[in-house]
């Protein structure tokens, strides 16, 4: 299922290999994602295409500055005929819920998904409501050096598992562009128990003490670390787990190696890592952490 599943995408989606593995890999393991490029690049075409390749109820929302919480949520509203409020659900009440341009809406609505990202609830007037299983969030912004933008807090982006921006397209893949490929692949669906086997096997793939001891190890290097403010959560530990789990499940095998930790390290960890004003000055976050990362022995046996 998983090579049919990932053909259609790359077919839909030119030239994006790796943010569709990842893409995938959120999905399987119960995280979200948040795309993060410059206007046309793909960002929307990409998350369309995720979502349309598996056979779950689907919405859309357009951010813009004016959209409230309640364009999301839903609301009671009172009824004069009954004398009562009636329930009125939002889009969020759906299985993948594409976010377009979350950063071009107010931080009072970007905190409306917080509850729903987490516990996988929306609560509304005194009644929480449980949204459906599976629940997927793939938000796509724009750099925030762009006009009209509004910068995610950092509880909100503690609740994306990745953060991942498009590669460049190659010359090649920009010509099977212009050439309407992407058009052109063949239809292909997903179907929801066919998903929710794909999530139980990624459940049940084995993660060894050694491996666990591996990455204890780098995430307590970067909490400790001298020129990290804020290092990774025990949310993202969490995180890290289930995606290293479908990672090495994409790859074949039902148990998670090294390699899974090391892969991930970029996608889960560069949007949670904060660095100090000092070392903001002379260093990336992602030039950290592979530098922390270099420094934990890696398991000789599992």
């Amino acid at each position: 299922m998983i090579q049919p599943w990932t053909t259609y995408l790359n077919d839909q989606v030119i030239g994006q290999s790796k943010a569709i593995k990842l893409s995938t890999i959120a999905l399987l393991s119960g995280g979200h994602v948040l795309l993060e490029d410059r206007p046309g690049t793909g960002k929307t075409t990409l998350a369309r295409s995720l979502a349309s390749s598996v056979s779950a109820a689907f919405q859309r929302v357009q951010c813009t500055p004016d959209t409230l919480p309640s364009d999301i949520l839903g609301m009671e509203l009172f009824n004069p005929t009954t004398g009562s409020f009636e329930r009125r659900t939002g889009p969020i009440f759906t299985s993948i819920l594409l976010v377009d341009e979350i950063n071009r809406t107010t931080p009072r609505t970007q905190s409306a998904l917080l509850e729903a990202m987490q516990e996988r609830q929306v609560t509304l007037g005194e009644v929480s409501l449980r949204l459906p299983d599976p629940f997927f969030v793939i938000a796509t912004q724009n750099p925030f050096d762009g006009q009209g933008t509004f910068p995610l807090p950092q509880a909100q982006l503690d609740r994306f598992l990745f953060k991942l921006s498009l590669a460049p397209l190659s010359r090649e893949s920009e010509r099977r562009l212009l050439r309407n490929e992407h058009l052109s692949a063949a239809p292909f669906t997903l179907k929801q128990d066919e998903l929710a086997e794909m999530q139980q096997a990624v459940r049940d793939v084995t993660f060894h003490e050694a491996i666990e001891d591996y990455l204890l190890d780098f995430v307590e290097a970067l909490r400790h670390h001298r020129d990290i403010e804020v290092g990774p959560s025990p949310r993202a530990t969490l995180a890290y787990t289930m995606a290293a789990r479908a990672h090495a499940f994409m790859d074949g095998r039902d148990y998670v190696s090294p390699e899974d930790i090391r892969a991930l390290a970029m996608p889960i960890l560069g949007h949670r890592v904060v660095l100090t004003v000092e070392a903001s000055l002379k260093t990336k976050p992602s030039k950290l952490i592979k530098s922390v990362l270099e420094t934990i022995a890696v398991p000789s046996e599992v």
